[in-house]
C-alpha cells in the first residue's frame, strides 16, 4: 500500500522514487535507511559491508571467485541443485574442489563437516545453506576454525536470509538474491567481510568489484534503485513483525505444522532427512502419483498455487517464506486433509 500511494510523489518531493537520482539526497535518504535497518535487523557486524548489487544469485557464483578466488582453488560443498550451479559457474574462473556431495542421496542429506575433504589452503568454501529445489537447511552454520581451516566461508542464504539469526563469527561473504524475503526481484545483497574486500582478479569488471562497490556505497553504477526502496519498505516492516527472532519462531511454527502433517498422513511424503529438513522450502510427494493433476486442480480452485515441485525433482513444493502468514499454511493444511479423506 505504502508504495502505492508514493508512486508518484516519494513524501512530498514531487518526484516517484523511480524518477529519482541515485546520487540526489532524496535517494540517498532511502538508500541510508534500508542499510541501517537491515543491519541491524541481521546483526551485521561493523567489520562487514553491506552491498546492494544486481545480477541475482546466478551472478554472484561467478562474481564470488572473481573477487575470491585469487588464483587458488575454492572447495565447493555440493547439496543440491543450487550448490551444484555454483560449482558448475565458479569452474570458469578458478579451480574447484567438491569436498562433499550428497548426491548419492538424492541430496535429501547433509554431510557431517567433520567428513569433509578440505584442501590445504582453498581460497574459501562454498555452501548453499537452504537448498529450495531439494529442501534441504543447514540448522546452523559449519565452523571452518573447529575444522583447522582459516578459509573463509562463503554461502549462498538467497532463500532463507532474514528468516533466522545469521552466526557471523562464521562467515567470510553471504550473497542473496532479494526476491523470495527481501523484496523484488532486481536487487542482491552481499554481505563481505572487510578483510575480503580487496583480492578480486585483474579480470574483474569494475562494477563487480567488492572493494570499488563498497567505496562508492553501492552506487558506483546506478543501483536497482526501486528495487531498494521497496526492500527499505520489507525491512521496516520487519522491524514492526518484532526482527528475526519473532519472524524465525512464525516460520518454525509453519513448518512444523506441515510437516506435522505430512509425516501423519498415509498419502503424502517428505523424503528430507528429519534433522535438515528447510523451514523455507518443503518438498513432498503423493504415493500415487497418478493423482497430481487432481491434487493441483483443486489447490488452484481453493486459492493455493505455485505447488508444482520443480521440474528436476517433481512431486509438489511448498514455499513458506516471512511473508506467507500462518493463516497460508492452515489453509494449505485443512486442504492436504480434505484431499486425503477423499482420494486416500
Amino acid at each position: 500500500m505504502q508504495a502505492a500511494a508514493e508512486m508518484l510523489d516519494w513524501h512530498g518531493s514531487g518526484m516517484g522514487v523511480m524518477e529519482m537520482s541515485h546520487r540526489g539526497k532524496e535517494f540517498g535518504q532511502i538508500y541510508a535507511e534500508a542499510e541501517a535497518d537491515l543491519r541491524e535487523l541481521l546483526a551485521v557486524p561493523a567489520h562487514f559491508k553491506l552491498l546492494f548489487m544486481q545480477g541475482g544469485g546466478l551472478a554472484e557464483n561467478a562474481i564470488v571467485p572473481l573477487n575470491l578466488s585469487r588464483g587458488q582453488n575454492a572447495d565447493f560443498v555440493v547439496t543440491g541443485s543450487w550448490s551444484q550451479k555454483s560449482a558448475l559457474e565458479a569452474k570458469r574462473y578458478c579451480a574447484v574442489r567438491e569436498v562433499a556431495t550428497t548426491q548419492a542421496s538424492g541430496f535429501t542429506t547433509l554431510p557431517a563437516p567433520s567428513q569433509w575433504q578440505l584442501s590445504a589452503r582453498p581460497a574459501y568454501v562454498h555452501i548453499c545453506s537452504n537448498e529450495t529445489i531439494n529442501g534441504v537447511e543447514y540448522p546452523t552454520l559449519p565452523d571452518l576454525k573447529a575444522l583447522g581451516c582459516d578459509a573463509p566461508l562463503v554461502i549462498d542464504f538467497s532463500s532463507h536470509v532474514a528468516s533466522r539469526p545469521v552466526d557471523w563469527s562464521r562467515v567470510g561473504l553471504a550473497f542473496g538474491g532479494a526476491q523470495k524475503n527481501l523484496g523484488p526481484a532486481g536487487l542482491t545483497l552481499v554481505v563481505v567481510r572487510d578483510d575480503l574486500l580487496d583480492r578480486a582478479l585483474p579480470i574483474c569488471p569494475s562494477a563487480f568489484n567488492y572493494k570499488t562497490v563498497a567505496d562508492n556505497q553501492s552506487m558506483f553504477n546506478t543501483p536497482p534503485t526501486y528495487s531498494m526502496y521497496v526492500a527499505g519498505l520489507v525491512f521496516k516492516w520487519l522491524k514492526r513483525q518484532g526482527g528475526i527472532a519473532a519472524i524465525e519462531a512464525r516460520n518454525i511454527a509453519k513448518a512444523e505444522l506441515l510437516y506435522a502433517a505430512i509425516d501423519q498422513s498415509e498419502l503424502y511424503v517428505n523424503r528430507v532427512d528429519v534433522a535438515c529438513r528447510s523451514r523455507m522450502n518443503v518438498p513432498f510427494y503423493l504415493r500415487d502419483e497418478r493423482l497430481n493433476e487432481a491434487f493441483l486442480a483443486g489447490a488452484r480452485e481453493r486459492g493455493l498455487l505455485q505447488l508444482k515441485g520443480h521440474k528436476s525433482v517433481g512431486g509438489m513444493r511448498a514455499s513458506i517464506y516471512n511473508a506467507m502468514p500462518l493463516a497460508g499454511v492452515q489453509a494449505l493444511v485443512a486442504y492436504l486433509r480434505d484431499f486425503e479423506a477423499r482420494h486416500g
